[in-house]
């Protein structure tokens, strides 16, 4: 299990919430609207209204020690900024943070993003890449309980051959990709001898429950 904040929730944040706590993370919601905080009471962890504008009760949520913080405050643009300066100076590891446009998100990384959203541009990449250059997944209907993800290398696999780890017998999962970081590489159908590494990010296809039980090897 990972721990996520989400700070702001409109559309956005509503449902980055809810998806974090749905696939098995403690997720903590935060929101300056009473209503929006109601709203997403029941799809996360905690709920909690505060003005995210206020370093110290933000300094109060324990936010350095999180996996990581989804910052989407909507359009003012001053307050997201101000509130990704608060997240950086407390020693937040991973802040993703929702830009309106690229001077927006410019700012950001400045004051301390690591990662930047821009939701409506990310998904009409995705739709326009799918129409243009169509894969094989595009292809293969993929049933209500079974995922195709990517996952970092779990520390138990890292030094073992794919033979060696046999996720087919034991986890009912197949992987039909790595990505290898360094070097950089992508290997398609990696062979049993294949020797994992900890840089190697994995990609795995298997039932949802399946997947989850591999995920909880990571700790």
């Amino acid at each position: 299990m990972k721990r996520f904040t989400v700070i702001g929730l409109g559309n956005f944040g509503f449902y980055a919430a809810k998806a974090l706590y749905e696939d098995g993370n403690e997720v903590i919601a935060v929101d300056m609207d009473k209503n929006r905080v109601q709203a997403v009471d029941a799809h996360c962890t905690e709920a909690i209204l505060l003005e995210a504008t206020d370093k110290e009760k933000l300094k109060a949520l324990g936010l350095e020690t999180m996996d990581g913080v989804i910052l989407s405050t909507g359009t003012k643009i001053s307050v997201s900024i101000l509130i990704c300066l608060h997240l950086h100076e407390m020693g937040v590891r991973q802040i993703l943070a929702k830009a309106l446009d690229d001077d927006h998100a410019k700012i950001l990384k400045k004051v301390g993003a690591t990662k930047i959203i821009h939701p409506e541009r990310d998904v009409a990449l995705r739709i326009s890449q799918s129409l243009s250059r169509p894969n094989i997944m595009d292809f293969i209907p993929l049933s209500e309980g079974f995922d195709l993800v990517h996952i970092e290398s779990p520390a138990e696999f890292i030094g073992k051959t794919l033979k060696e780890i046999n996720l087919r017998a034991k986890f009912n999962v197949h992987i039909i990709a790595i990505k290898e970081l360094v070097p950089e590489n992508f290997i398609l159908v990696p062979p049993p001898e294949f020797v994992i590494k900890g840089s190697d990010m994995l990609m795995m296809l298997g039932k949802s429950e399946d997947i989850k039980r591999i995920k909880a090897l990571k700790g």
